[in-house]
């Protein structure tokens, strides 16, 4: 009985998509308005393909957003060394640019097609992937449904579950054991998670820890580096990175608490750029002078707030400050990656609703590298703290840094899982023709 409603409930999914595919172009349409699609490359997400397919054995990698684009880039590196052919896909123009700016030519990015069966089959029958690796709990049914009846072996890689997510899928057993069954490995963060995978139906599962530990820091402009950091001066800084609504203005109440006694400099890098103008308007009418990166404005002493408005810079914000609040923590719920702050050099500061990195908090925390907030006014005793005491900052640091350090290991975790897979492939290029054109 449990079967036969997984069995409707896909058909009904697939027939729901039949039906709603011919008006997806309004929705599409909408999103590019919005800046979340690129209109030139609208066709990719009908499955269309918008570059030649390479010649030999090909690894279908998808990421979502720029997160797990990042997790994912150092695996991709390994896979292409190993003379096999890869193609990405991801679902949002920023995670476009970061993935041309970390891999540029090395493989074929396309945006991901929408779940719809036309989109899927379109896809897969053009690119004729060898295996698909999925990063985290991009879980799309008529995607892992398309994959299965063509038999392609299909591994989630970084795998995680939310509370929330997994709550959803407990509620749905048959259709989680129905799609879950299909995937021929999950590797995941960490045991709870692996723990998670195998309640809905995942087998084999094993555990390799975050990849994004094991991502290279955000890289920097130097010379742009160079030059903040001689109009900065003495001043003290602080950034607020990864923010969601609400947590700009927390930012602002804590430059203007913080201000007179400090001298301060508050840098914010929203999660979302296209968010900026608006932004830096309520910043404004509360009395801050705002600099913007894009328009190029000197960080000049009355300068309040530096807001950091462009994709793929994390690396030059962070390098500005050694004192980081990571969002999406203090108003919106999940938590963003704390992992980065610390890499380079920051004591880490966030807001309690860490949920979707519960593990790297817990880590960071136990060696004294993260701090959590419950509300602004902690956060600007927080931050008021660690920019008078320099010893406690240094220990932060060093800890983090330490931290990092020890969680690495899961890109080679990854690489032992994945050897099953790969390694067919690794002589199936040998035997033909390469993905740079030259013979195997």
């Amino acid at each position: 009985m449990s079967s036969l409603r997984a069995r409707l409930a896909l058909s009904g999914y697939r027939w729901l998509g039949t039906a709603i595919y011919p008006f997806v172009w309004s929705y599409l349409a909408l999103r590019a308005a919005k800046g979340k699609e690129d209109p030139a490359r609208r066709r990719e997400r009908y499955g269309y393909a918008g570059a030649p397919r390479p010649p030999g054995p090909l690894v279908w990698f998808h990421a979502a957003s720029v997160g797990e684009t990042s997790a994912v880039t150092p695996l991709i590196k390994e896979i292409r060394r190993r003379g096999i052919a890869v193609v990405l896909t991801t679902g949002t123009t920023t995670s476009a640019r970061v993935a041309a700016e970390r891999l540029g030519q090395t493989v074929v990015h396309q945006y991901v097609p929408l779940d719809f069966k036309p989109a899927v089959s379109r896809f897969l029958e053009y690119w004729q992937p060898d295996l698909a690796i999925i990063a985290e709990s991009e879980i799309w049914p008529m995607t892992i449904v398309e994959l299965g009846r063509r038999h392609i072996p299909q591994v989630l890689v970084n795998g995680r579950l939310s509370d929330r997510t997994f709550a959803r899928w407990k509620k749905r057993p048959s259709l989680a054991d129905a799609l879950f069954e299909n995937l021929a490995l999950v590797i995941a963060q960490s045991e709870v998670d692996a723990d998670r995978f195998r309640t809905l139906g995942a087998l084999p599962v094993m555990v390799s820890g975050n990849l994004k530990v094991d991502t290279d820091a955000p890289p920097h402009d130097p010379q742009a580096l160079r030059e903040y950091r001689q109009q900065i001066g003495t001043r003290k800084t602080w950034a607020a990175i990864s923010t969601f609504e609400g947590e700009e203005n927390a930012a602002g109440i804590v430059h203007k608490a913080l201000k007179d006694r400090n001298g301060l400099l508050t840098i914010i890098v929203p999660r979302h750029p296209e968010r900026c103008d608006a932004i830096e308007a309520a910043l404004v009418s509360e009395g801050l002078k705002v600099a913007r990166r894009t328009r190029g404005e000197p960080l000049t002493p009355d300068v309040d707030v530096f807001l950091g408005d462009t994709i793929g810079e994390m690396g030059l914000y962070l390098k500005l400050t050694e004192v980081a609040f990571v969002g999406r923590s203090l108003f919106a719920e999940g938590g963003q990656n704390p992992l980065e702050p610390a890499m380079l050099g920051c004591a880490v500061l966030s807001g309690a609703n860490v949920q979707n990195f519960r593990e790297s908090y817990q880590m960071l925390a136990k060696n004294g590298s993260a701090k959590i907030v419950r509300d602004t006014e902690m956060l600007a005793k927080g931050v008021n703290y660690l920019l008078a005491n320099d010893d406690m900052r240094r220990s932060m640091i060093d800890a983090g840094l330490e931290t990092v350090q020890q969680m690495r290991g899961a890109l080679t975790a990854t690489l032992r899982g994945l050897e099953p897979y790969i390694n067919p492939l690794v002589v199936k290029a040998r035997l033909e023709p390469r993905a740079d054109g030259r013979a195997g």
